[in-house]
């Protein structure tokens, strides 16, 4: 029911829609109980490897545990693999658990548009611990940031990403920072990379009043410093709840979607207006022939809203 709840708010049908925002209404009493944690890094970091380690700890815990897991879609087709519960066989079998690919659909931010409801939609079914994974690491990624309680970023070791941490870019809305694959010969090298990121911290603005982002290294295939993660995403909510900066965040969570959702329905109204679809495509040859430059094209699409 869940699942198909899910299906219903990705659809781009009106009757569909419809249905998922009644569904939501008489839900809301019932969500906003959950830790959302959003999870990202870049790619070949381990983020499904270490969801899964993750996820089967905090299940083991007695926590329902729902997972996110948005892909990217492909630029040419659109499609995508949604191929994340392969990747996580153990936590896709467990009963305490909920995973859900989702297609990015172009969205920027590396969360797909309809990650908000899938999340009420989650809490509402009993889960207490939300992940959201991410695409990947890019700037437009911060806005994951926008719509989680902590934000954890998982590095690697050996890469480069320690020396990128000192320009800041991500790392600088992180509340935990974890270098991931911390096993075998790469140990050593994590353990650098963990005293080069903390030493970076210390040229940065505090993202929470009070709060020094731990930065740790784990590794998901032998599960060292797991718990560890646990228990600092665990202290940081902590430390939301008595400074008072939980319910604080969670009304910027709720405005910054309210405006989302604004935008994302004003494009919409304004694509499937009938003076704007016709004039277009004109304005389209004529920016591709160079004859209008884009700047001046959109100006005169803009202006079809003032005729209507």
């Amino acid at each position: 029911m869940l699942a198909r709840a899910i299906t219903l708010a990705e659809s781009r049908r009106d009757s569909d829609r419809e249905l998922v925002q009644q569904a939501l209404k008489n839900l809301y009493q019932h969500t906003g109980g959950s830790h959302r944690i959003g999870i990202t890094g870049v790619p070949g970091v381990g983020k499904s490897s270490f969801i899964e380690a993750f996820g089967t700890l905090l299940t083991g815990r007695g926590h329902q545990v729902a997972v996110l897991a948005v892909d990217p879609s492909s630029a040419r087709s659109g499609g995508s693999i949604l191929g994340d519960k392969t990747r996580m066989n153990r936590l896709a079998s467990d009963p305490k658990a909920f995973i859900r690919p989702s297609p990015a659909s172009g969205s920027l931010g590396g969360i797909a548009r309809h990650t908000r409801e899938a999340m009420l939609l989650c809490e509402a079914a009993g889960f207490d611990i939300i992940i959201v994974e991410t695409v990947g690491v890019g700037q437009s990624e911060a806005l994951v940031a926008q719509i989680v309680d902590s934000f954890l970023v998982l590095m690697l070791a050996g890469a480069g990403d320690e020396l990128q941490g000192i320009k800041r870019g991500i790392l600088e809305l992180a509340d935990v920072l974890a270098v991931n694959k911390a096993d075998g010969d790469n140990v050593l090298a994590a353990r650098r990379a963990r005293v080069d990121l903390k030493a970076a911290f210390t040229y940065m603005f505090e993202k929470t009043p009070g709060w020094q982002v731990p930065v740790l290294t784990c590794s998901a295939h032998t599960g060292d410093g797991v718990n560890d993660v646990w228990e600092a995403l665990g202290a940081h909510r902590a430390h939301l709840e008595r400074s008072g900066e939980w319910a604080r965040d969670r009304e910027r969570q709720r405005i910054y979607w309210f405006w989302r959702t604004v935008e994302s329905r004003l494009l919409a109204q304004f694509r499937n207006n009938p003076d704007v679809a016709a004039a277009s495509k004109l304005l389209e040859q004529q920016v591709r022939a160079g004859s209008v430059s884009p700047e001046q094209a959109a100006d005169e699409l803009l202006g079809c809203l003032n005729h209507s």
